[in-house]
């Protein structure tokens, strides 16, 4: 019996790029197709299901329920020189 409770529809997504060890990434693909689910959605189960058992940190959680997300950095100003550096390299 799969540890994955079945999917639910209807929630909000946000990106997140990481990296994964080389092996992780295998196993995480493999559960993924033994489920029929997309990786992004067992990435989501997992974390939601292991984060559950952990008693200390749902009751920090509970304690400090604001945004931990860092706030996105606002758009990069471009400088002379790194326009300089762009237009060099596409030339």
């Amino acid at each position: 019996m799969p540890l994955i409770k079945p999917r639910t529809r209807g929630k909000e997504f946000a990106r997140l790029i990481t990296r994964l060890e080389h092996e992780t990434n295998e196993t995480l693909h493999a559960y993924a197709q033994f489920l029929g689910e997309p990786v992004e959605y067992v990435l989501n189960q997992l974390i939601d299901t292991v984060l559950a058992k952990d008693k200390e940190f749902v009751t920090w959680r509970a304690a400090n329920p604001q945004s931990c997300v860092p706030r996105p950095r606002g758009p990069r100003k471009r400088t002379a020189a790194s326009a300089a550096r762009s237009f060099a390299v596409g030339a």
